[in-house]
């Protein structure tokens, strides 16, 4: 009975000692720099607005919020990296909305639900597809037409295989009896040289090619939201090309699974501030991305709803993965 016992006090005296020393590292959390790890290479839409979100968290936060580049996998290596990371609030993740569908077409030993804290989710993208002002195609008809006269030899790019501008350009192609030639790059600046250099005829993408556009050298044939762009009100949208597809892709940031809910809490209040600074708003207004917020628990829902939605869209566009 009493080595029971003092095994028992022994049990509770390091369980008391580890709330402990978790409450104390959670009430002086941060203490050193915070790893923001994003899913697209530097130069592109979503690193220039996740750094300048970062910059602005790392005054809230008194530690700077570094950002790293991670991209290929279809923007799910972030994600992956939190399944070996410490969850003690110093490691973070963006999440696009390919990480909801990575369980469906990939082998993983992960949940993309369950084995994520979900901080905050911070904006979306706004999408469409554009070509060479001095290339063949001048409209959306033209696109069809010689996709239908050509299968299979209409290039396109997206910013990797999987993820959203692919899917949702498979998914029209399917919709209009089309064939096309998909060739992924890793991220907006590589896919914008390699559209403007003539190596694909068409690209798919977030609107980071609004300057090229502006420039002169890129045309769009159309945008993927329920309205037009206010930056491109030329540009029908597929709904208005007898399209019923609507693509808006929110994404946000995650954390290990385990992260102390109050650390949690710390990142959401400061990030969440972030956002409402103006300089944040400029560098979304850049590429016609606006505000989406939602808060820990809503963002948690979004991503259990996500996940069965993009269930459906693997399954028609028969991309699952061997059973």
């Amino acid at each position: 009975m009493q080595r029971r016992h003092l095994l028992q006090s022994a049990i509770g005296a390091a369980a008391l000692a580890t709330t402990g020393a978790q409450a104390q590292s959670s009430a002086g959390f941060p203490a050193k720099p915070i790893r923001l790890v994003i899913a697209f290479p530097a130069g592109g839409p979503t690193d220039i607005t996740m750094r300048q979100l970062a910059e602005n968290a790392s005054k809230l936060l008194g530690q700077p919020v570094i950002v790293e580049n991670k991209p290929g996998a279809g923007g799910t290596l972030p994600a992956q990296m939190l399944q070996s990371s410490p969850a003690d609030g110093y490691i973070l993740a963006q999440i696009p909305l390919g990480v909801f569908r990575i369980g469906y077409t990939t082998k993983i030993n992960w949940d993309p639900v369950k084995d994520i804290r979900y901080v905050i989710n911070v904006t979306g993208y706004a999408f469409g597809i554009v070509v060479p002002t001095n290339g063949p195609i001048k409209n959306w008809a033209d696109f069809v037409a010689y996709a239908k006269a050509h299968p299979g030899q209409l290039s396109y790019g997206s910013t990797g295989t999987l993820t959203s501008p692919h899917l949702t350009t498979e998914l029209v192609a399917q919709k209009l009896g089309i064939q096309l030639n998909h060739i992924p790059y890793k991220g907006s600046s590589e896919l914008m040289q390699a559209v403007i250099g003539g190596h694909v005829m068409a690209a798919a993408d977030s609107t980071g090619f609004a300057q090229q556009v502006a420039a002169g050298n890129l045309r769009v044939l159309n945008t993927w939201g329920e309205q037009r762009l206010d930056k491109f009100p030329d540009a029908p949208t597929l709904k208005e090309l007898g399209l019923d597809i609507v693509q808006n892709s929110p994404f946000g940031i995650g954390a290990p699974r385990d992260t102390p809910p109050d650390v949690v809490a710390k990142l959401h209040d400061a990030f969440k501030k972030a956002m409402e600074d103006p300089a944040y708003l400029q560098a979304l207004a850049r590429y016609d991305m606006l505000p989406n917020y939602m808060d820990s628990a809503r963002y948690t829902r979004f991503a259990q709803d996500t996940v069965a939605r993009e269930k459906a869209l693997i399954d028609k566009l028969g991309l699952a993965k061997p059973t």
